[in-house]
C-alpha cells in the first residue's frame, strides 16, 4: 500500500519516526548513539537542516527537523545509507 504524500518544501517542520525492523534494536550502547549523533550533526550542517528535537530509543529514533536547502528524503537517505 503506498503512503501518504508528504509536503516537503523548505522551511517545513518534519516529525520522523525510524523503527528497527521486527523492532530489533539499532542502538546497542552508548556509543552507537554518540556514533549517530556526531554522524546527524554533520549531515544536518551540510543540507542547512535544524533538529529541534530528537530522541533516541534502543529500537528506534524521532526527531523534528525543519528542512533546509534539501527535502528531507535527501537528508534521511545520507543519514540511513
Amino acid at each position: 500500500m503506498p503512503g501518504q504524500a508528504r509536503i516537503d518544501a523548505p522551511g517545513v517542520l518534519h516529525h520522523i519516526i525510524v523503527r528497527g525492523i521486527e523492532r530489533r534494536k539499532i542502538f546497542n550502547d552508548d556509543e552507537d548513539r554518540f556514533d549517530f549523533l556526531e554522524r546527524i550533526g554533520h549531515i544536518l550542517e551540510q543540507t542547512q537542516t535544524a533538529c529541534y528535537a530528537w530522541a533516541l530509543i534502543p529500537n528506534h529514533f524521532h526527531l523534528l527537523l525543519r528542512t533546509g536547502a534539501y527535502p528531507v528524503a535527501t537528508v534521511m537517505r545520507r543519514l540511513l545509507t
